[in-house]
């Protein structure tokens, strides 16, 4: 049986490759801590984000599954990298002999796998991210007077600190808060007769006012914060409504942190796409590598030609060689018909 992409490698071009291995060995393992860098930052900014995104929403899949293929990433290059090293010397190759073909078919199928299903996670999970910071958000805006239900205390504080942090407001603009209840009922004086009419002519009770909380006050404008009254043109004097860009956050925060994740699932995206690049390249040289020092025993400086290749048969021979030995394994043995005995000088007729 021919071998699959069969290449003569001499002296000189075995030597060339076992170095050269060795230098994208070392990017492998650089672009897997990359990748184990960028994943675990992404799973960081998802954790301390995770109260805006809803439960239901699949993105946290993608950096987890980064991490786990950046770890192959990582060790394949490492091992790649002793393995290359240890073949330029004839003494330390022989304990790699051994190591390679694992190496070689768990960086392909676990290592290979990981990194091109998180390939595919980049291209599809992040435009979950939309619907899940919708719910997310639309239920932190919610329960932002709940400062004491229980599982709901540090929803105050967290949207605080999400709108001076990030630079937004609301859900998709300031006005986002003008359709929720956002001040506590414990705070309200049940004695005002303007919050008793409020609260009665909203059909679910709530008490809404067009105000925003404090985090939404821009600090570089030039004017105090103006949090309330912010739908009437007389209210407030030499202040527009229609831009309140001046005094508040412009944006709203579904934007800001949609930008964000995104921006960072795209960074890793482009690190996983180097990665697997280098994996492969890797693989196929190590392969290439291990097949031509077979056939000099392990010798790289062995005296004439050899070849290096991929598999040793066609895969079509491969796939028929296993089918027919897998047959003869699963078919039952025939049975033994015990010889006939020939019959004895006695018994035979005398003539």
């Amino acid at each position: 049986m021919a071998p699959v992409l069969p290449v003569v490698l001499p002296l000189q071009p075995r030597i060339r490759l076992a170095q050269g291995l060795w230098l994208l060995s070392w990017l492998l393992a650089l672009a897997g801590g990359l990748t184990l860098l960028c994943s675990g930052h992404l799973l960081v900014q998802l954790w301390h984000l995770g109260t805006f995104l809803a439960p239901s929403c699949p993105f946290p899949a993608l950096p987890q599954t980064a991490l786990a293929a950046g770890a192959m990433a990582l060790g394949t290059g490492l091992g790649g990298a002793g393995a290359s090293q240890a073949s330029l010397d004839a003494a330390r190759y022989p304990p790699w002999r051994g190591v390679l073909s694992p190496l070689l078919v768990v960086g392909t199928a676990a290592g290979g796998g990981l990194l091109a299903l998180a390939l595919g996670l980049t291209l599809v999970l992040p435009a979950s991210l939309h619907q899940g910071l919708e719910e997310g958000l639309e239920a932190a805006l919610a329960h932002y007077k709940d400062t004491e239900v229980p599982g709901h205390c540090q929803a105050k504080r967290l949207m605080d600190e999400l709108q001076l942090r990030y630079h937004c407001c609301g859900r998709h603009g300031y006005k986002d808060w003008f359709g929720v209840q956002w001040v506590s009922n414990r705070y309200l004086d049940p004695s005002d007769q303007d919050v008793v009419d409020r609260i009665q002519s909203n059909v679910e009770g709530l008490y809404l006012i067009d105000g925003v909380p404090f985090s939404c006050c821009n600090p570089h404008s030039p004017r105090p914060c103006l949090q309330s009254q912010l739908s009437d043109p007389y209210a407030h004097p030499l202040f527009d409504p229609r831009q309140p860009n001046l005094n508040l956050w412009a944006q709203g925060c579904h934007e800001v942190l949609l930008g964000h994740l995104q921006g960072l699932s795209g960074t890793l995206g482009s690190t996983l796409a180097v990665t697997f690049l280098l994996q492969a390249l890797v693989l196929l040289g190590l392969r290439y590598l291990q097949t031509a020092l077979e056939g000099l025993g392990g010798v790289i400086d062995g005296e004439g030609e050899t070849q290096g290749y991929l598999f040793p048969g066609g895969l079509r021979d491969v796939l028929k060689t296993a089918w027919l030995q897998g047959g003869t394994a699963h078919k039952p043995a025939p049975e033994e018909t015990p010889p006939e005995e020939e019959p004895r000088k006695e018994d035979l007729p005398e003539a």
